[in-house]
């Protein structure tokens, strides 16, 4: 699953320039079947997505899932407790939707 995939290409059209269209995340809502885990050192968010999806390109739903962790790095802060949402394809049917 790449997650650029669905990032559109357009052009102004005014003055013919490119640019890339903002991609829209879902809010992933919590479920009783998601999984908390307290990470140690060496967890990334791209491992973490490795070993609860078999999915390494899957991080960014474990990064939007946990709001408060810092949304621009794979790294997590030892010890803190994340969660890991249970329902990603779920997730991944309606990101496909917002950026279609």
């Amino acid at each position: 699953m790449n997650r650029y995939k669905s990032t559109k290409i357009e052009k102004q059209p005014d003055t013919g320039i490119r640019y890339y269209r903002n991609t829209i995340y879902p809010i992933i809502p919590f479920s009783s079947d998601d999984i908390y885990v307290v990470t140690t050192d060496g967890d990334r968010l791209d491992l973490l997505a490795q070993t609860y999806y078999n999915d390494i390109t899957l991080w960014w739903v474990i990064s939007a899932a946990n709001s408060d962790l810092l949304q621009n790095s794979l790294f997590i802060p030892v010890g803190s407790q994340i969660r890991i949402p249970a329902n990603v394809s779920n997730i991944i049917n309606e990101y496909n939707t917002l950026n279609n």
